[in-house]
């Protein structure tokens, strides 16, 4: 298991937050159900190093003022603008019992509806799962190579291999192969403008930074 040293903060004003960030750390929280909640900070570059090594949700081994917590990472805010790492929340466990946490939904191959003309269109990219500590995976993989146009995979479908409860209805749709889309061509004659939709509600936009 990983170590990440962290350092308690004893001072929570904007001023010292500010200095430790300038300092090359990452302000947070340590809180648990047999732990007392702290506010501590970790070294930046020592905290991505971890996560790269063990995935988002990894389980650590936190120091913090000689004493060490196995630990998952709870929660990551960044600012907005610049995209750096502002904040982290880290839970302690107790390896023998259960933890709520959601997993990314990662789908393996190419189906074979895609490759005759098929859309793959993913609807949920993160699954909710119940598990000991031990046994959160680091994703939830899906091999999609066998599905056809028209197919679908659903929570169902997920052999858990028993380590872990998906919080998830099973009927609930994870992928699916759509028809591939057929244009219709236009033969009378007159000259065809594009057209704008009534109403654009609805469409993706990215978002302004």
């Amino acid at each position: 298991m990983a170590v990440l040293e962290a350092k308690e903060r004893t001072k929570k004003t904007h001023s010292a937050i500010r200095n430790i960030r300038l300092q090359g750390n990452i302000p947070g929280v340590l809180y648990g159900k047999n732990v007392k909640n702290k506010a501590i900070f970790v070294n930046a570059a020592d905290f991505i190093k971890t996560i790269r090594e063990v995935g988002r949700n990894g389980l650590v081994t936190m120091t913090v003022n000689g004493e060490n917590h196995s630990v998952l990472l709870r929660d990551i805010q960044k600012d907005p603008i610049r995209n750096e790492i502002i904040h982290v929340d880290f839970q302690a466990v107790d390896m023998s019992t259960e933890v709520d946490i959601d997993v990314n939904v990662h789908l393996v191959g190419e189906a074979a509806g895609v490759k005759d003309g098929g859309v793959l269109q993913q609807t949920l990219h993160q699954l909710s799962i119940r598990a000991l500590p031990a046994n959160i995976p680091s994703s939830i993989d899906i091999d999609i190579s066998h599905l056809q146009v028209g197919e679908t995979i659903t929570v169902g479908d997920i052999d858990t291999n028993g380590k872990y409860e998906i919080n998830h209805e099973p009927t609930e749709v994870i992928a699916t192969i759509l028809p591939p889309q057929q244009e219709e061509e236009i033969h009378s004659g007159e000259q065809q403008e594009s057209g704008q939709p009534e109403s654009e509600e609805g469409r993706e936009t990215t978002p302004e930074s």
